[in-house]
């Protein structure tokens, strides 16, 4: 069963959704960042990313850092730019980007189903970057990054989401990049406890995006709970934030690579090479999108090629049959020697929101080769999930992502 409850959310000031709302901290460089608070100085980023507050000489790990970020938070709380919600309550949050919708549920969810794998995952995490979020959510008090769960869809779940939906939403903006959000609260004792009661049937929750702020909000709650003399497991720090999507609504988007160099071989040794592995179409000049599992592109040179992995590489293995998986043991690895791609600096990764012009430009700045994928699906997030496996780094991209500072869960 999952676990999840309301929670008493402190969360901006009506009509100041726009301007605080904020791209996950992740997703930024510390210029990046920077820039982006200099321009918009209301957005949770300062919070989040609070060394944009001192001079770049500063460490992004010092104490002061997530002391500042601790009375950041405070001080926009007492000015009024946030409000708290009298009572525990759920929320519902939509967002809609390029004509689809995706609504989940706004909740806390227990850290003791996370420990038990009822939480599952489905990625490993760096311990430099789950460090960083400890001291975050420890200094600062409070979640502040939902995580991004999915579950298989519900009846039940969708007849309170359905109900909340239909009513008059708390905030309705479009941010920047073009994605509508709208949030709806579900305050009725009798839908609140309808929504507590469908999700306790649902057996199983998925992280999609999020496994650093989840792996963080955790280690924080038990320590916690170790150093509380009275703990009853249903504290605030047994609980992290989180939004829950139903697994029909979300879309996987392809997660590509771009190699640095042919490791030493000419374009005709590689074309050969990977022949070995996957059937190569003839140059094509324009991109080209593999379109069904099995198949990827490839780029160098100024040439697009579709290849179609040979089907005596087939594997039922939740893990070893991905297409990225595939593609590392049959190409990555053996042709362009790359051993470990998380460590390898050779590699980089490219989300397919940023097009597969990104590759072709990447791959003729270095002289590499860029490979697209097809996406992973969510039946293969969740096969893999299940089976107790990770799958390769880099295996998933989810958009729209998930705002912070919409919703702040204190502990």
């Amino acid at each position: 069963m999952a676990r999840v409850r309301p929670f008493v959310c402190v969360r901006p000031a009506p009509g100041k959704e726009a301007a605080i709302a904020a791209l996950p901290y992740d997703v930024y460089s510390r210029a990046e960042a920077k820039a982006a608070v200099a321009a918009n100085p209301d957005s949770f980023l300062a919070i989040d990313r609070a060394e944009t507050s001192f001079p770049d000489s500063v460490d992004t790990y010092a104490p002061e850092v997530y002391a500042k970020a601790r009375d950041l938070l405070r001080g926009r709380i007492a000015r009024g730019d946030y409000v708290r919600e009298p009572a525990p309550a759920y929320f519902v949050y939509s967002q809609t980007m390029d004509g689809r919708t995706q609504t989940g549920v706004v909740a806390t969810v227990a850290v003791d189903d996370y420990v038990s794998g009822a939480v599952a995952r489905h990625e490993n995490t760096r311990a430099d970057k789950e460090e960083d979020r400890v001291r975050h959510v420890g200094t600062v008090g409070a979640q502040t990054g939902p995580i991004f769960l999915a579950y298989r869809r519900s009846a039940a779940v969708d007849a309170v989401v359905s109900a909340a939906t239909a009513e008059d939403p708390m905030c309705d903006f479009t941010s920047s990049d073009g994605v509508r959000h709208r949030v709806f609260a579900v305050r009725a004792a009798d839908r609140v406890a309808a929504l507590t009661a469908a999700f306790a049937a649902v057996p199983r929750t998925y992280i999609a995006d999020g496994h650093h702020r989840a792996a963080s909000a955790v280690r924080v709650g038990l320590e916690r709970r170790a150093a509380d003399p009275a703990p009853t497991g249903e504290k605030e720090y047994d609980y992290f934030l989180s939004v829950l999507f139903p697994d029909s609504e979300l879309r996987i988007m392809d997660y590509n690579r771009v190699v640095a160099d042919m490791n030493g071989l000419s374009p005709a040794e590689l074309l050969s090479a990977v022949g070995k592995a996957a059937t190569v179409s003839e140059p094509s000049r324009g991109p080209v999108r593999p379109s069904a599992k099995g198949e990827f592109s490839m780029y160098s040179g100024g040439e697009w090629r579709l290849c179609r992995f040979r089907p005596e590489f087939a594997s039922a293995d939740p893990v070893d049959g991905l297409d990225v998986s595939l593609l590392q043991n049959l190409v990555l690895g053996p042709v362009l020697g790359i051993g470990d791609p998380k460590t390898d600096p050779r590699i980089g990764f490219v989300g397919g929101i940023r097009g597969l012009g990104e590759l072709e430009r990447r791959a003729d700045a270095c002289g590499g080769v860029a490979f697209a994928m097809h996406p992973t699906s969510m039946a293969e997030l969740f096969a893999v999930a299940d089976a107790g496996r990770l799958m390769p780094p880099k295996s998933t991209w989810f958009e729209p992502k998930l705002r912070s500072g919409l919703f702040i869960h204190e502990i």
